[in-house]
């Protein structure tokens, strides 16, 4: 009896571990797989592959590992998909569609400080002598599933083409379908039913230096012929049941993407294909395994809310938010155009003082600490060939005799981090990206640094792009996750708004009151254009000293100088708020919103646990405007009563229709009161002023 039951306690044991191989190891070819973990689950089964969790359901044919969609559903909504698709969702028009060689792998992903947990599939496959990788990523309560694509080997010939301008085209009597489109390679397609689908694609700019208007969005209705929409993404709904899905392309803005084929989105009828994979076959190598652009697939129905929240519920998981790290309120000088003539041991120790009386959380030097002379110094100097001097990245030795550590630890005593700019090695595809890693870890070892601002990047080609993300990964792993990396979004080919964002916030603008070129209003109007379509809380957003170079604005309406410091300071407050100049250059009054900005740290994670999305119409220095923070029961309201004479404004909200709703003034004008929303979750705000604003805690009754 004894040895029965050992035997049958050991083929249990077997049993078990056998589930296990299968689960969480390759498995080739059409074999079974089965994994389950976190509210998610993945299968493959008689040569379909499912992924899903309580929200999504994408469905396809393994195909030896080529997917190709057959269905796509909304689990809550009840809503199911079935494609036509013919082709597989990554499609090479040069390369054999033949695929072999197929393997599959699963995984749970732990919360980290670099993940959310979530459930990674990896699919291997082979066509030709063309290798592909396809990373699957589905998080729990998510109604969304991204994708991640590598290449490795040898591609047949050039994947790079464009369409024809559609007035050159034959007429349509003649050319009833073109041809032209099965020319493109796509990393994404949807073929659905119906004919009556209404988008909206929208477009972004960053090279915010020479760009003052942000978000480009479409909107039209697809017809018969295949046309070209730009975008990083795009929204779609049948027009006859409200239901929707999405797609963000995860790559650079449309402007700076690589081997871009002049738009983004090729839709036709109820086909919808993502173009634009971000690299040739050109790029390719045999023994490394390279990324391309990826994108994310969700889905909704309802109105514009839900649509906005779907996309939203998936952004909050690109990258785990950690509030001593991510959290900041940062001072950076450079925004008085002292370039680095001011900086040195002396001139930060008496920043650091005033830092901590204005409430400041971080004090980040700008160019001019380090030993080498960049292009921008009021010296002369360059940024070429930085590593020819092997002390250029070291504190200067004249500007600071004691090194960084007497700041460092000044800082450490009033409760401010000191953080630094740094500016990569350029040259020749960034060539030299080890050694820049290198001197940023010796930086965060020596000296405990982890905040940098990431300036003067470019990414002309792939093997720059390839370096660049090899830098910053190096960095992010050093520190084991961290750093935070303010990556300037100003000028050159960057990484736009949707990719390296696992690596820290985008510093968005730079504005002078020097060149007369800061209006508030128009930070304002940039902020609460992307927050519709991106977390606020990722972008870092500049006020300036508002008593500098008055002269300048003459008696312009919408000066700096018509507006209370803290209204300025409001400005950034959904975002994270950048001091961008020298406090010793501020009038004592200045000081006073030092009391309003140590209030809001007490609350800024708070605030920005929520989700954020804009309110109300368009700032254009004359409108009521602003913010909603929310969550299940409860959030924040910042509102703005820009320079117009209406005391009260009925403003629709993202409230539930007919609540009673209890407000709380946290800062600025507001006061308490009780409401009930109206139809579509209006709101009565009360504001006494012009250039007023009002930080408003609610909940629900």
């Amino acid at each position: 009896m004894k040895s029965n039951a050992y035997l049958l306690n050991y083929m249990r044991i077997l049993l078990i571990f056998f589930c296990v191989t299968i689960c969480a190891s390759w498995v080739s070819g059409q074999a079974s797989h089965s994994f389950s973990a976190c509210g998610c689950r993945v299968a493959l089964r008689n040569d379909t592959l499912v992924i899903e969790n309580s929200l999504i359901k994408r469905t396809w044919l393994w195909n030896n590992g080529n997917l190709i969609t057959l269905s796509l559903e909304n689990k809550p909504e009840r809503v199911r998909w079935d494609t036509t698709n013919k082709l597989a969702d990554l499609y090479l028009p040069s390369q054999s569609q033949k695929a072999s060689d197929a393997e599959i792998h699963s995984e749970l992903v732990p919360d980290s400080r670099q993940f959310k947990n979530h459930v990674r599939t990896t699919i291997r496959y082979t066509l030709g002598e063309l290798q592909i990788m396809k990373i699957v990523k589905i998080y729990p309560g998510c109604p969304a599933i991204a994708t991640e694509l590598f290449y490795k080997g040898k591609a047949s010939k050039s994947w790079f083409h464009t369409l024809t301008n559609a007035a050159d085209q034959k007429n349509i009597e003649t050319v009833t379908r073109s041809t032209e489109a099965s020319k493109l390679p796509f990393m994404e397609q949807l073929a659905l039913p119906g004919k009556h689908w209404k988008m909206k694609v929208v477009e972004f700019y960053d090279v915010t230096d020479r760009f003052n208007t942000l978000v480009f969005p479409v909107e039209a209705i697809t017809y018969r012929q295949p046309t070209l929409y730009r975008g990083n993404l795009l929204f779609a709904e049948n027009m006859e049941s409200g239901e929707g899905f999405f797609i963000l392309k995860e790559a650079p803005n449309s402007n700076t993407q690589l081997h871009y084929p002049h738009g983004d989105f090729l839709a036709e009828g109820g086909s919808f294909k993502l173009l634009g994979l971000g690299i040739d076959s050109l790029d390719i190598v045999p023994d490394e395994w390279i990324k391309g652009y990826g994108y994310t697939t969700g889905v909704y129905k309802g109105n514009d809310y839900k649509r906005d929240e779907a996309l939203r519920n998936y952004q909050h998981n690109i990258r785990p938010v950690i509030p001593e790290r991510d959290e900041m309120i940062m001072l950076n000088t450079w925004g008085d155009r002292g370039q680095d003539t001011r900086v040195n041991e002396a001139f930060c120790l008496n920043e650091l003082e005033l830092a901590a009386k204005m409430g400041i959380s971080r004090f980040q030097i700008d160019d001019g600490w380090q030993a080498g002379k960049s292009a921008n110094s009021a010296y002369g100097g360059s940024f070429k060939d930085i590593w020819s001097n092997p002390d250029y990245w070291k504190p200067d030795p004249v500007k600071f005799p004691r090194g960084l550590d007497p700041v460092i630890q000044r800082g450490k005593e009033l409760g401010i981090e000191v953080c630094l700019w740094f500016n990569p090695s350029i040259q020749d595809n960034f060539k030299d990206w080890e050694k820049d890693a290198g001197a940023l870890i010796g930086l965060y070892k020596n000296y405990g640094i982890r905040t940098f601002k990431i300036d003067g990047t470019n990414i002309p080609n792939k093997e720059a792009e390839i370096r660049l993300r090899k830098l910053y990964n190096k960095v992010m792993e050093a520190t084991e996750w961290n750093a935070v990396l303010n990556l300037d979004a100003t000028a050159g080919r960057r990484g736009g708004y949707f990719y390296f964002n696992e690596f820290g916030n985008f510093f968005l603008e730079n504005r002078y009151t020097d060149w007369g070129n800061y209006y508030p209003y128009q930070t304002l109007r940039n902020l609460w254009m992307l927050s519709q379509f991106m977390p606020p809380q990722g972008l870092q957003i500049e006020f300036l000293n508002k008593w500098r170079n008055a002269g300048k604005y003459n008696n312009d309406r919408f000066a700096p100088g018509n507006y209370v410091f803290d209204y300025l300071f409001a400005i950034t407050m959904v975002a994270q708020p950048l001091a961008w100049m020298e406090l010793a250059n501020l009038p004592e009054e200045a000081f006073q919103t030092g009391s309003a900005i140590k209030k809001y740290r007490e609350i800024q994670h708070d605030l920005h646990s929520g989700s954020i999305f804009p309110v109300g119409n368009e700032p254009d220095g004359k409108s009521w405007c602003g913010f909603q923070s929310s969550r299940e029961e409860s959030g924040y309201f910042l509102i703005f009563r820009e320079d117009n004479d209406q005391n009260t404004m009925f403003m629709e909200t993202r409230l539930e229709p007919g609540r009673k709703i209890i407000f709380t003034p946290v800062l600025g004008n507001g006061k308490a009161f009780q409401t009930t929303t109206g139809k579509k979750g209006e709101v009565a705000f009360t504001l006494p002023d012009p250039n007023s604003f009002a930080l408003l805690k609610y909940r629900y009754k």
